[in-house]
């Protein structure tokens, strides 16, 4: 019965959990199982039990971040495979990396198995995006990517939650919790591949590499994005605990209270995405990134404590949490052939500076950390520049307030 093929309309008549959102919920959900625990425990991991300073943590991230540089692989792989295949295959993946990550605490095992379960996250987020945007309406996007992100949020707050309630009172080990989370993710991806049909999109997808002038301004706010989250994703949490001591159970508590935040704002963010547009929640999401990193700065210059520190945490994830509407943007502008092919060229340009940066700022977190986040601040007053070029209205023939040259339509296979 998964071997079936369906178009969208034809899905319309199964029951609603074998929908084609419907495995969009459910590939949202398992993804956070394994990487949020994998999240939640590298930093106490690396450093109680691999001994890592600024500058391995800074390597790791580093080879984190090249199959990201790599996304555009998905062309060749799409040529042989289904996109919902791959994306199945590459959530699979992620789950059986992350489960034996405890096994390997060396820093070269590390740097391999991270490897790994890399591919599997990032090849599997390439193939999500561009399934979202083929498998949604346009008019409906914001709305249900919000809820998509809602979804994400609370997989990441059972398994933050249980890591809290469980982790100090049962005695848990690093070792089964990566099993656990990991295997979790494994299986429902197997679920996914065995449970759903394959679904077919509206629009043939070209599958080879596509770089269109008219795309240059979402090109431009995918490379800011990629260099702005290093400084959230490497040195933020790796701060809360290397200065202030935060043991798995507290920063894990942290990553929870965020996570109940943006499950509860998440759709109420894609409500707002819909209603003000693109370019007035990035500007509000990049003046917000501005604060945030230059407050970071005045953990160092002024001596502000935990409060303030885990205060800013919050607030920076909340402010990642608006990036779909980068997203939608691409959606209003693209031709609809377009979307896998660009999807995994977004994801190279936006790991670009992914793969140098964390290795070059863990020699400088080494020297002096307030510097790199105000290398953020730097970073995200250059993607607010760059926001403010959308359009209110953009669509495919006015994507910057500069307007552009009209959009061709796309060659045929």
């Amino acid at each position: 019965m998964f071997l079936r093929t369906l178009t969208l309309d034809e899905a319309e008549s199964l029951p609603r959990w074998r929908r084609p959102e419907s495995l969009l919920f459910l590939m949202a959900f398992a993804m956070p199982v394994a990487f949020a625990t994998w999240s939640a425990l590298l930093n106490n991991f690396v450093i109680e039990v691999a001994h890592f300073s600024g500058v391995e943590i800074g390597w790791l991230h580093t080879v984190r971040e090249i199959p990201g540089l790599l996304a555009v692989g998905v062309i060749a792989l799409i040529l042989v495979m289904r996109e919902q295949v791959l994306g199945v295959a590459m959530l699979g993946l992620l789950g059986l990396a992350s489960a034996v990550t405890a096994w390997f605490p060396s820093f070269g095992g590390l740097l391999l198995v991270t490897l790994m379960s890399s591919i599997g996250f990032h090849y599997f987020e390439t193939v999500n995006q561009s399934l979202q945007l083929q498998w949604i309406e346009k008019k409906r996007a914001p709305e249900v990517l919000g809820r998509i992100v809602a979804v994400g949020s609370g997989a990441s707050l059972l398994s933050y939650g249980a890591l809290v309630l469980l982790w100090e009172p049962l005695g848990l080990s690093y070792d089964l919790v990566y099993l656990v989370s990991g295997g979790i993710t494994a299986g429902i991806a197997l679920f996914c591949f065995l449970a759903y049909p394959q679904f077919e999109g509206p629009h043939p997808q070209i599958k080879r590499m596509v770089l269109r002038r008219r795309y240059w301004l979402f090109y431009a706010l995918q490379f800011m994005a990629g260099a702005r989250r290093q400084i959230f994703v490497v040195f933020a949490g790796f701060m809360m605990v290397e200065r202030f001591g935060m043991k798995v159970s507290e920063m894990t508590m942290l990553l929870l209270v965020n996570y109940v935040l943006q499950m509860v704002a998440a759709p109420a963010m894609g409500r707002a995405l819909g209603r003000f547009g693109e370019r007035r929640v990035m500007v509000f999401e990049y003046v917000g990134l501005t604060l945030v990193f230059l407050a970071y700065g005045g953990l160092y210059w002024f001596g502000w404590g935990l409060l303030i520190a885990g205060g800013l945490y919050i607030l920076d994830q909340m402010f990642f949490a608006l990036s779909f509407a980068l997203k939608t943007y691409f959606q209003k502008i693209a031709d609809p052939g377009d979307i896998a092919p660009t999807a995994a060229v977004a994801f190279t340009i936006n790991h670009i500076a992914a793969v140098f940066l964390p290795a070059a700022m863990g020699y400088m977190w080494a020297k002096s950390p307030d510097w790199v986040f105000l290398m953020g601040a730097g970073m995200a007053l250059v993607a607010l520049a760059l926001a403010l070029m959308i359009p209110r209205h953009p669509e495919p023939g006015y994507e910057t307030v500069f307007g552009t040259w009209r959009a061709r339509p796309a060659p045929a296979e």
